[in-house]
């Protein structure tokens, strides 16, 4: 079998000439032992029609494989002088045909110097892209972060908003008032606080001596 690889004829018919020759050879080669086979029964059966002869099936069978063995040492030899035929003249892609798909290679060719500078340059851009999709990523978590920072500082806005009416409710619009407003008031509900948790638990001593 040819061992070029015919990769451009592969490309047109769809497999490899190599592969469509072995297909050949098998399909040859089993016909010729099936065509064997056949002859060695009927053999068989011509023989039973002389009951005098003295030639046994093992001793067809041996006939018919020396037989058989003659026949595929020339077969070989007939298919490899086919084959050499097959692949020059049937299955052969002339060097100077251009396949439709490539002709796009005609109209704009690159030399191996040119093919792998742009290999390079798309190394390059593929990086450069990476690098940019990284980035962005980064951009879109540090605007999610911003976005929660804002939340936050939004909801601090409305408590001092909702802080500064209640102390305009109580007449003091200065903040450094509103401040020492909510500290007095602080400490009252402190005092209040202590005064009700000593209330509370002179009531559960009351309540353990009743």
């Amino acid at each position: 079998m040819s061992v070029n690889p015919m990769a451009y004829e592969a490309q047109f018919f769809g497999f490899t000439p190599q592969t469509c020759m072995l297909r050949i050879y098998i399909a040859f080669q089993d016909y010729l032992f099936e065509m064997m086979l056949v002859v060695e029964s009927v053999i068989l059966k011509k023989l039973d029609g002389f009951p005098g002869c003295k030639i046994s099936p093992s001793q067809i069978r041996k006939s018919t494989e020396k037989f058989l063995l003659f026949m595929k040492e020339h077969f070989d030899k007939l298919f490899s002088t086919m084959e050499e035929v097959l692949l020059q003249l049937v299955l052969n892609i002339p060097e100077n045909v251009l396949l439709p798909e490539d002709r796009v290679h005609e109209q704009y060719p690159y030399t191996k110097e040119q093919f792998q500078a742009l290999q390079e340059e798309i190394q390059q851009l593929q990086q450069q892209y990476k690098a940019e999709a990284s980035a962005g990523q980064a951009l879109r978590a540090e605007l999610e972060e911003q976005n929660a920072v804002r939340a936050e500082l939004e909801k601090v806005l409305q408590w001092f908003d909702g802080l500064d009416n209640i102390c305009r409710e109580h007449g003091t619009s200065n903040f450094k008032e509103s401040f020492a407003f909510l500290t007095q008031n602080s400490k009252k509900l402190k005092d209040v606080l202590k005064d009700v948790e000593k209330k509370s638990n002179k009531m559960k001593k009351h309540d353990r001596l009743l």
